[in-house]
């Protein structure tokens, strides 16, 4: 463990009920404040990883440590403490005001502070996320993206140090999607995210870990591990960078196939 690491996976591995390889023996390091985008086709062994990650599912082969402290010795109460999660399985009760369901975030740590405290929070949350202005609104009347928004509030009002995404742009409009990265960049804490838009990675993240077949290929910083070279072996498409206004942009050369029956 180095002295600036603030997320460790070491040899992570898992296993099927019926023996299947789910993940073979992962292990990286991540320093506080990093923004990690793990990408990698299907069936590459992504959201398993992240669930290890998070403690979603029990740890059996490796372990995690977060600020040196083992995610096999936590507590739940610590583990809220620290760590949040917004998973694609997020279905609150559409009956909820959204401010209701982004104070639920605050369950774990509503006792440290006073309700007028917690109360300043929560409006400063609403204001941070653009969503202040829906706060009475119900959540069966939100669009994709303002759902999308809420379940990052609701973590947030978790104040955790550590946030964990899984495709959090899926289902929005490219607009959306920028506006929603530009939020997790922004956060200023230590985020691990899904994302399967290769293009915006380089934009918002700050390391990239790609995957394949259920092994972790290539990690660490973006310019490093996002290369033609890299994105080839693992997707099968080629990388291009362009020159636009000073900056570089990246694009997918993606080619049609014919298929034979």
């Amino acid at each position: 463990m180095t002295s600036n690491s603030f997320l460790i996976a070491r040899d992570l591995e898992y296993y099927a009920l019926n023996g299947d390889v789910l993940l073979k023996s992962t292990s990286f390091e991540l320093g506080e404040g990093a923004i990690l985008a793990i990408a990698g086709p299907n069936g590459a062994g992504k959201t398993t990883l992240l669930n290890l990650l998070c403690g979603a599912v029990d740890l059996a082969l490796g372990d995690v440590l977060i600020k040196g402290h083992s995610l096999k010795q936590m507590t739940a109460v610590e583990r809220a403490r620290m760590i949040a999660v917004v998973s694609q399985q997020e279905l609150p009760d559409g009956r909820l005001m959204l401010r209701d369901y982004v104070a639920l975030g605050q369950i774990p740590i509503r006792s440290d502070r006073s309700a007028r405290e917690n109360a300043d929070e929560l409006a400063r949350i609403l204001q941070t996320t653009g969503l202040d202005h829906l706060a009475t609104k119900k959540m069966s009347m939100l669009s994709g993206g303002e759902r999308q928004r809420a379940h990052i509030a609701r973590a947030l009002a978790q104040r955790p140090s550590l946030l964990f995404l899984d495709e959090p742009t899926n289902h929005l409009d490219p607009d959306a999607k920028g506006r929603m990265l530009s939020l997790v960049a922004g956060l200023g804490i230590t985020v691990v995210m899904i994302v399967h838009d290769l293009v915006m990675i380089p934009e918002f993240a700050t390391h990239v870990a790609l995957m394949k077949s259920t092994r972790l290929t290539s990690f660490g910083p973006v310019e490093d591990v996002l290369t033609p070279e890299h994105v080839r072996d693992t997707f099968g498409v080629d990388y291009l960078c362009f020159h636009h206004e000073g900056r570089m942009v990246p694009a997918l050369d993606i080619r049609r196939t014919t298929l034979t029956p």
